[in-house]
């Protein structure tokens, strides 16, 4: 299994750890490994910005995934759980394989600028913290599923934090936190436009 200690090795290991026309979310986490939060974060809101969110319920099930891995990290889980009926959930492989390619540019970049900083971040209490925002993100990631490219922000933040504690990086943290709240504003811009058109406003 290859180690994923950056994007660059996140993407090669989902390239070379999966095989076949499809392939499911236990291939997936097996192929990060099961047993650091880190790198599920990191696939997870990796899936959430991808071309693999156009099925149908993908949205909410990586939502509710992230939501159920940040939770544990909150109550201090040593390592995750997914149910077995979560982990049957399937995906086309070429679906990953195009965001991997989309993805390509951009992750040589980020992955460049990555080094251990601020690393008192990524450890408890903070960790804790970083779990209570992801939580969020899952939550404001729901709502917005109805929106076309609504759930891409909350999934860098998620995608940001999952990366940012497996680099040690914290000001990747801070860069996440940021990104939720972008999130967290486009969810009450469309609330009030919402709300105006209901004549709630």
């Amino acid at each position: 299994m290859i180690p994923v200690r950056n994007l660059s090795s996140l993407m090669r290991a989902l390239v070379d750890e999966t095989s076949g026309d499809t392939v499911t979310a236990r291939d997936l986490l097996d192929a990060v490994g099961m047993r650091s939060y880190g790198p599920i974060l990191l696939l997870l809101g990796f899936i959430a910005i991808s071309p693999l969110t156009v099925i149908p319920g993908a949205t909410w099930f990586v939502s509710l995934l992230i939501l159920m891995i940040a939770v544990q990290i909150l109550i201090g889980k040593p390592s995750p759980w997914v149910p077995g009926r979560f982990l049957k959930f399937e995906f086309r492989r070429e679906d990953l394989l195009k965001g991997v390619e989309l993805s390509e540019g951009h992750v040589r970049r980020i992955d460049a600028v990555l080094r251990p900083r601020l690393t008192f971040l990524t450890a408890p209490p903070f960790a804790q913290l970083v779990a209570i925002i992801c939580i969020a993100a899952a939550l404001v990631s729901f709502p917005l599923g109805f929106v076309p490219f609504g759930p891409v922000l909350p999934g860098i933040a998620v995608l940001l934090f999952g990366l940012g504690l497996t680099a040690r990086d914290g000001f990747v943290l801070l860069a996440a936190a940021a990104s939720l709240l972008g999130a967290i504003f486009v969810l009450f811009r469309l609330w009030g436009r919402v709300s105006n058109v209901l004549g709630f406003g």
